[in-house]
């Protein structure tokens, strides 16, 4: 049992530069620990066994491994290890695949550190109650199984608003979200700025948060002269922030 300690984090990804962007995102959330870094079947195996961490982010492609395959040995074997999987891995029978072994998340490289946060918070909240409730409980009722699956509650998989970064205000982000749904072809940070009144910095920001998050896209227009500007279009009306 993890008491009142870090949440440990073995990093399995054979691009090193990568894997030291994982390790340092990671300490700038509370609550987590790197105990090592693998770049290969060999040495995953050998610190999975002896550290034995809470949580494993692992990419999918290696010289010498599937991580897929890894995943379904980890578990196999280790059961109350979980893991989250951080690839560039696009192919719907892949991430498929994933999901049924039973990942907690799966996130596409690049990874965007709003995208990454949000998802070790969510593992944070889920692996907190879970302990909470093995201390207090020997059989656990539906609502409380509902909060541990993200359905409901604080750390529910639709109130992402409660993981939001800081400096991102949710009814200015609404605001921006509703600016945009009114023009089809999409508006710039300026424009955005000038129609909910602020600053070009600001409206910049709150935009690249969205795409972060895939609310929203950005493309280049060209015009006549000077350099293209960003263009920030709506996916899809109905999609949540």
């Amino acid at each position: 049992m993890m008491g009142n300690r870090d949440i440990e984090v073995l990093i399995v990804e054979d691009d090193l530069r990568i894997a030291e962007i994982q390790k340092r995102f990671l300490e700038q959330i509370e609550g987590f620990q790197v105990v090592g870094i693998a770049a290969s079947y060999l040495e995953a195996k050998t610190l999975i066994d002896i550290l034995q961490p809470d949580l494993l982010l692992l990419d999918v492609y290696f010289p010498d491994m599937n991580g897929i395959d890894l995943l379904k040995e980890t578990k196999q074997h280790l059961k109350q290890m979980d893991v989250i999987m951080i690839t560039a891995t696009k192919e719907i029978h892949r991430v498929q695949e994933a999901i049924s072994i039973g990942v907690f998340d799966y996130i596409i490289k690049p990874v965007v550190f709003d995208r990454f946060r949000q998802s070790l918070l969510r593992f944070k909240d889920y692996h907190t109650n879970l302990l909470q409730l093995g201390k207090d409980h020997t059989h656990v009722t539906q609502q409380q199984v509902d909060k541990l699956l993200r359905k409901e509650g604080d750390g529910g998989a639709g109130n992402e608003k409660s993981y939001l970064p800081k400096g991102i205000d949710p009814l200015t982000l609404e605001k921006v979200m509703e600016v945009l749904g009114k023009f089809e072809y999409g508006l710039t940070a300026e424009s955005v700025a000038k129609e909910i009144g602020v600053s070009r910095t600001t409206a910049r920001r709150y935009l690249e948060h969205l795409v972060s998050n895939e609310s929203i896209e950005a493309d280049l227009s060209y015009g006549t002269v000077g350099r293209p500007e960003r263009v920030y279009i709506v996916l899809n009306k109905a999609t949540k922030i």
